[in-house]
Formats: structure tokens, C-alpha cells, sequence
């Protein structure tokens, strides 16, 4: 049976104190309600349909690039209320799985599941086993283990107040069911609203049996609606990853104290130390090793690198047993080749290292293409900008660039050529020459330095 998704976000999230709707709030730097679009397309091929009410226009312009039915609920009516208004892009052969925009960690497997037992009998409930269910619908279930009907905590009697198996909200349902019972429901209760929970009792009024599905962990299931649960769900989010990471492999150095906000591929022998920040697409190589602190974005790392302390990498080739930092950072389009040293307090950015090369201390290079075992001296910087264009720095093969050097671009300087300490460039260096334009060093006797008067 094909399945249908309807993805419930049209709510405000007063409680996250914030002009952002509540579904937008990021979790590893995803929207909440990304989580859960990503989720419902692991399990079905069809476009999932997103209800949508405060911050619609914020919203719609986040996925504008998404392929997404989009259904705009222009009064918050409840949640039946909300898939009432999905019924005309829900066929009546199909299976529907309703989700909640605010509930990130929901797994595909899971829903796998749910939606499996709901095709049996034609409702799935999705349930969680709470410590203290207080404030929550109890499940409660007959003899023979089927889902009879939810009570709500007010209406329970002492017996169903110590059942710990509450309602989640979620569900699968026949879609032909959806389509008699919604537009059935009743908002005769205290806060006038339309509630998706009474199908519970409509199926039970047609005898149709639900089959209950318990989620792997109360995590799995927790919404978002404020700050600190959102915190909260980030740690669980980031551990469960972690945990994912160490069973592949990966030592890291400690499970809490890593951040991965999107995809990070590891190698064999990968070491991570503490809290590196992984951002967009990363891939580290066989054997690297990433120091503490350091954050790296939408960057591919060869085999055997070693990232040291409090390095930035952003948009990146490293190539193999090459060697960063501490304190360095390697900014977009920066391609370095194998056995490249970058050391502490430098950044490249927008240039080419080829192999053996090294910028090891205190320098900039920008804009610049440098060839294979150079040596670039501490304190160099490549004057690439005029005020209006950029400029490129070429640096053959071989050459070695003298401590506090300003290389003026456009400049080439030839193979193997030498400049000296203290050097500034303005002319492009033939191949071996020895370049030097310091001013000649001069002495002057019988100076004083200047002293302040003793009170």
C-alpha cells in the first residue's frame, strides 16, 4: 500500500520566546522540521505534505528547494483540525502517517515498524514506556493486548493513572478511514478544538483493532517546546551519533563532546579528541587524527593527517600525512597536497599547496599557487588585494621565502630561487636568483634612548 505523510508544523512555540516558528529552530544545524522530512522520505518515495500556519512564508522559503506539498491551516483548530485541511492531497487507497514537525529524532525504522503493524489492521498508535507519565493520555489495552482506547490523566481512575504507557500523537492509519472520521470529529471539549486522538475512539466504535508500536526510547519521541528541551534533544541527537561513530571505529576521546551538523565519513583509525565541530559534508580519511577544539566544514581530509589544536577548515583539500596547526586556519578553495606542513597562526586561503611544502609560522598566503617543497618563513604575507581586484602569488617549485617577506601581487617567483628576510617583492624573481631589498643596516653611537624625569 502506498503511504501518504502528513507532517504537522503549523504551530507558533510561544514558549521558544522567538520570532522564528518553532519548527525552524535548528537541531546540528538542521530545522527541526528538516529532521522529520528527511525521515518521512526514508520511508516513502512519495512527496510528504507539510501543514503549515504561523511564520508560513519563513517556512516555505527554508525548503524552497524541496519538492513538498504544502497545505496552509489558517486557523489552529487542533490537530484533527490540521489533517482535515490534507484531505484533498490524500488519496483514499493509501496508508497515512502523521507526524509532528517539532519531534526530530524520530528513526525510520520506527515508523518502518508502525506502519507495518497498521497495515495489518488498518491503525498503528506509535507508544513510549514513561517513569512518570504524569500529564499525559494513558494507553489502555484489554486482555488480549490491543489498544482499546486513551485516557486522559483527569479522567483516569487510580488504576489507569499507574499505567506508564502513554500516547505519542503519532499514528498510521488507513487513509479511507481518515476521510470518514475527520470530518466527524467534534470540538466539544474545554478548549474547542478538533483533537486527532478521538479516531482512537471512532475506531473502536467500528471495532477496528489498533496495533500499538513502542518507540525505542523516550527521546525518539520527545517534541521540542522550548530552549531547553531543544538542548537537550541536540545531546541526545549528538550521542546517539557518537555512538554510531565509535561502533564503526572511531575513538573519540569523549562521546559527549563532540558536534556533528551533517555528514561526517571516517576512515579506519580516525581519532577525535574533544569538541570538534563537524559541519556540512566531511570526510576524514584512514589514520587522521583531529585535535581538540578544531571545527571542520564541507571538507575531504587524506590519509594519516594530523589536525592539531584549534584549527579552522573550511571548504578544504588536505591531502595525505600532511600536517595542520595549532591555531591555523585553511579557508574555501584551498587545495594542499600531500606532506604540506600549515603551522600554527596561518591561513591560506584560496591557493594551492603542492606536496612538501610548508607555511609553518604567523603568515598569510591568499590568492596563490605554490609549487612543491617551498618554504615559506614565518611571518609572510601575500599582498593579493589593491583595494579593488584580487591578485595571484605564484611560488615554482623549490623556492624558499625568507621571515617577514611581502610578496606584491601579481608577482612570480622562479625555481629555486631565494628570497631573503625582510624582503619586499614587487617584481616577478627569475629561477635561483637571491632576491633582497632590506635597507642596509646602520648604527648611530651616542643615541639615548629617551627617559621619564624621576618625580
Amino acid at each position: 500500500m502506498n503511504l501518504t505523510v502528513c507532517i504537522l508544523a503549523a504551530g507558533q512555540g510561544k514558549r521558544m520566546r522567538s520570532d522564528l516558528p518553532k519548527v525552524l529552530h535548528r537541531l546540528a544545524d538542521k530545522p527541526l522540521v528538516g529532521h522529520v522530512i528527511d525521515t518521512a522520505r526514508d520511508v516513502t518515495e512519495q512527496d510528504p505534505i507539510v501543514v503549515y500556519g504561523h511564520g508560513g512564508p519563513l517556512l516555505r522559503a527554508a525548503f524552497e528547494h524541496d519538492s513538498i506539498v504544502w497545505v496552509e491551516q489558517h486557523e489552529q483548530l487542533g490537530t484533527g483540525h490540521a489533517v482535515g485541511q490534507t484531505l484533498p492531497h490524500v488519496p483514499n487507497d493509501t496508508m497515512t502517517l502523521i507526524l509532528y514537525g517539532d519531534v526530530p529524532l524520530l528513526q525510520s525504522s520506527t515508523l518502518q515498524e508502525l506502519v507495518a503493524a497498521a497495515e495489518i489492521t488498518g491503525f498503528g498508535l506509535l507508544t513510549v514506556e514513561l517513569e512518570d507519565p504524569s500529564g499525559y493520555g494513558r494507553i489502555v489495552r484489554n486482555e488480549s493486548d490491543e489498544i482499546v482506547r486513551i485516557v486522559e490523566e483527569k479522567d483516569a481512575s487510580p488504576a489507569e493513572r499507574a499505567i506508564t504507557e502513554i500516547n505519542t500523537g503519532i499514528m498510521a492509519v488507513k487513509s479511507d478511514y481518515l476521510h470518514r472520521w475527520i470530518p466527524a470529529l467534534s470540538n466539544d471539549n474545554a478548549q474547542g478544538e478538533y483533537y486527532l486522538t478521538d479516531c482512537v475512539a471512532a475506531a473502536a466504535a467500528e471495532d477496528i483493532k489498533i496495533a500499538g508500536v513502542s518507540a525505542s526510547s523516550v527521546a525518539e519521541v520527545t517534541g521540542v517546546n522550548d530552549r531547553k528541551q531543544l538542548a537537550e534533544l541536540e545531546r541526545q541527537y549528538q550521542f546517539r551519533l557518537a555512538t554510531e561513530l565509535m561502533e564503526r571505529g572511531v575513538m573519540l576521546r569523549d562521546p559527549s563532546r563532540i558536534d556533528v551538523r551533517g555528514e561526517l565519513t571516517c576512515g579506519r583509525d580516525v581519532e577525535i579528541d574533544v569538541n570538534a565541530v563537524f559541519i556540512g559534508k566531511v570526510i576524514l580519511g584512514n589514520g587522521v587524527v583531529v585535535g581538540p577544539n578544531c571545527v571542520i566544514e564541507n571538507t575531504v581530509v587524506g590519509d594519516n593527517v594530523e589536525l592539531l589544536a584549534n584549527c579552522v577548515i573550511e571548504s578544504a583539500e588536505i591531502g595525505a600525512a600532511s600536517r595542520i596547526g595549532p591555531f591555523a586556519r585553511v579557508r574555501p578553495e584551498t587545495v594542499l597536497g600531500n606532506s604540506v606542513h600549515i603551522g600554527n597562526f596561518v591561513e591560506i586561503k584560496k591557493s594551492q599547496v603542492n606536496d612538501g611544502s610548508k607555511v609553518n609560522h604567523l603568515s598569510y598566503v591568499g590568492d596563490s599557487e605554490i609549487g612543491r617543497n617551498v618554504n615559506v618563513g614565518a611571518g609572510t604575507i601575500t599582498c593579493n588585494y589593491d583595494g579593488a581586484f584580487k591578485h595571484k602569488t605564484v611560488l615554482e617549485d623549490d623556492v624558499f621565502i625568507g621571515s617577514d617577506t611581502q610578496l606584491v601581487a601579481p608577482v612570480t617567483v622562479g625555481r629555486g630561487a631565494t628570497v631573503g628576510a625582510g624582503t619586499t617583492v614587487t617584481a616577478d624573481v627569475a629561477a635561483d636568483e637571491l632576491v633582497i631589498s632590506r635597507v642596509k643596516q646602520k648604527a648611530i653611537t651616542g643615541w639615548t634612548r629617551p627617559r621619564k624625569k624621576s618625580k
